[in-house]
């Protein structure tokens, strides 16, 4: 099982070329989707997702797009995939421990429970400014 979900990849590529356009005039999810090579159809849905979350926003017209709603440092890695796919969940007991029955003589869980905060944390530092510069 994946913990980033195909579809967020997807959203992340799409937001990858946002940033990169970032300060320029709103691109349309056509170009946006071809240049990410993300299909047409789903770049649509992907960046609706986005704009309901606030991280993207759209504008109307023959000048009109998507661009970021906020500026690149101030967007988490982190709520853009929770924004696609919700949050990410190493294992059903790390968020709700009384859904296992073993959970009074568990070995597991608190280790579970710590790697995954150090994920969370982890993609909650990194901002969409960061992804450019890790690429290059």
């Amino acid at each position: 099982m994946d913990v980033i979900r195909r579809n967020t990849d997807y959203a992340l590529r799409l937001v990858v070329g946002l940033v990169e356009n970032y300060g320029k005039a709103p691109v349309s999810a056509r170009q946006l989707a071809k240049n990410q090579d993300v299909s047409y159809e789903l770049a649509c849905k992907l960046l609706q997702k986005l704009s309901s979350a606030k991280l993207v926003k759209s504008s109307m017209g023959a000048a009109g797009g998507f661009e970021l709603a906020k500026r690149p440092e101030k967007i988490s890695l982190y709520q853009v995939i929770e924004a696609v796919q919700g949050s990410i969940c190493l294992n059903r007991c790390v968020p709700d421990t009384k859904s296992c029955p073993r959970r009074c003589g568990c070995r597991i869980n608190k280790n579970l429970v710590e790697l995954q905060r150090y994920i969370e944390d982890y993609m909650k530092n990194i901002m969409l400014s960061e992804l450019l510069k890790r690429n290059t």
